[in-house]
């Protein structure tokens, strides 16, 4: 008998260890955008407010908005203090003291001391301002004390040119709300979002929308699937051309599919929807692309039309693995074509069946460019998606934060769907294996 060598490796730990790289490929190609998609959509992150184009998690300050919007405040305080009189004269000095102060508070940092003078001489230059010296952090009391003495400067201006004391005091409101705009809050906001999208009813009908389209769509191009497979496994005339025809819609880019159903589509001189008022099926051509049933049946049928030749390929090479010989041994026990397919046919298709499933729902339910490219998501949300709700929060609001917590939600939703089909398919291969 063999002895296993101390020091060596059992099988067990082999295996793990030769399929080492590919989890660590995994984790860096898969797992990380995620992770990092969650991390953002903690965080409150819009690219339209500059206080916000990034992760801070400590109060801070730009000092190229400081920089450039404090001295304007100065020197119009200092103007309106040399030609007044009496106690505006009083009032206005009092204010260029408290502001004078407030900048010298926060020049006693030797940091924010140097980089005033380096962006203000970059400013002067007209040079662009590097990140390095933009922000600095501040502490939470630097802050207080910078929003009290703008809130008193301002409601003192607004006083004075209430009662017409200033000529123009909306002047130095807006450099102070500059100045205010220039400080920099932490933007953590932990589950907000989540929480926000559970009582969202936008989310939920975007959800809705999302599983409406993939239920429908999916088992329509199963059933159409296994159709056009078993035809073109039958031996005819012809039938590698045939094959071929089959694959055209999938291999069509899936934007430029959308664009030509759109003018198939069209409620003026759509062929598609010429022939639908013909026959009945629609009341008006152009109810297609402008309600909501319309829209919905619409972008379901031109997935169908271009999705279901992917199925039947599938379904076809699952068919190839079925041995000739059962079927002749059905055919001399008196089964007919009927009876074969539901006997034997079906059971042996059981495995690929659930692959070109787990493979065109998980497509299905991450639909976005031939919604998009037809519908838009339109009319009134009605074929609004979950991910084109991503893209339009994300690229149209520009609000990263709200968008990513859309993108994790779109993750989850796959995983547990991913996880559904798995567990299926594995115990239906663990069944075949133990000849169940």
């Amino acid at each position: 008998m063999n002895r296993q060598n101390k020091g060596s490796l059992s099988e067990k730990q082999m295996g793990y260890l030769l399929i080492l790289p590919a989890l660590l490929i995994i984790l860096i190609i898969a797992i990380w955008p995620v992770m990092r998609s969650f991390w953002i959509s903690l965080h409150d992150i819009r690219l339209n407010d500059p206080t916000k184009t990034e992760v801070h998690s400590s109060y801070g300050l730009d000092m190229e908005r400081y920089v450039s919007t404090f001295p304007n405040l100065l020197r119009y305080v200092k103007k309106e203090a040399e030609a007044a009189q009496g106690p505006a004269k009083d009032k206005l000095e009092a204010i260029r003291q408290e502001i004078e102060q407030m900048n010298q508070a926060l020049q006693q940092s030797g940091e924010i001391a140097s980089r005033y003078e380096a962006i203000d001489q970059l400013l002067l230059e007209f040079k662009p301002i590097p990140n390095e010296l933009k922000y600095v952090t501040l502490t939470g009391e630097a802050t207080d004390a910078i929003r009290t003495t703008l809130a008193q400067t301002e409601s003192t201006l607004l006083e004075m040119g209430a009662n017409k004391q200033l000529a123009k005091p909306e002047g130095a409101v807006g450099v102070m709300a500059g100045i205010t705009s220039a400080i920099i809050e932490p933007n953590y906001v932990g589950f907000a979002y989540y929480q926000h999208f559970l009582t969202d009813s936008r989310m939920w009908a975007a959800l809705y929308n999302t599983f409406f389209f993939t239920v429908v769509s999916v088992v329509i191009e199963l059933v159409l699937g296994i159709a056009i497979a078993l035809l073109i496994n039958r031996p005819f005339r012809g039938r590698g051309l045939v094959r071929a025809t089959v694959l055209i819609p999938w291999a069509i880019p899936t934007v430029i599919s959308a664009m030509m159903w759109k003018f198939l589509y069209d409620g003026q001189n759509g062929i598609v929807a010429h022939l639908f008022e013909v026959t009945g099926l629609v009341s008006d051509m152009g109810v297609l692309l402008s309600t909501k049933a319309g829209a919905m049946f619409s972008v379901i049928l031109a997935d169908v039309w271009k999705t279901t030749p992917f199925m039947a390929l599938l379904l076809f090479a699952g068919l190839q693995t079925i041995p000739h010989s059962l079927y002749e041994a059905a055919s001399v026990d008196g089964a007919n074509r009927m009876q074969q397919f539901f006997r034997i046919t079906l059971p042996m298709l059981k495995s690929t069946i659930l692959v070109a499933l787990l493979f065109r729902t998980l497509d299905a339910f991450r639909v976005f460019d031939l919604i998009y490219a037809l519908t838009g998501g339109g009319p009134a949300n009605s074929t609004e998606t979950i991910s084109i709700y991503a893209y339009k929060t994300m690229f149209a609001q520009m609000s990263f934060g709200e968008g990513s917590a859309l993108a994790v939600l779109v993750f989850l939703c796959v995983a547990l769907i991913s996880i559904g089909y798995i567990k299926i398919l594995g115990a239906d291969l663990l069944g075949e294996g133990n000849g169940k």
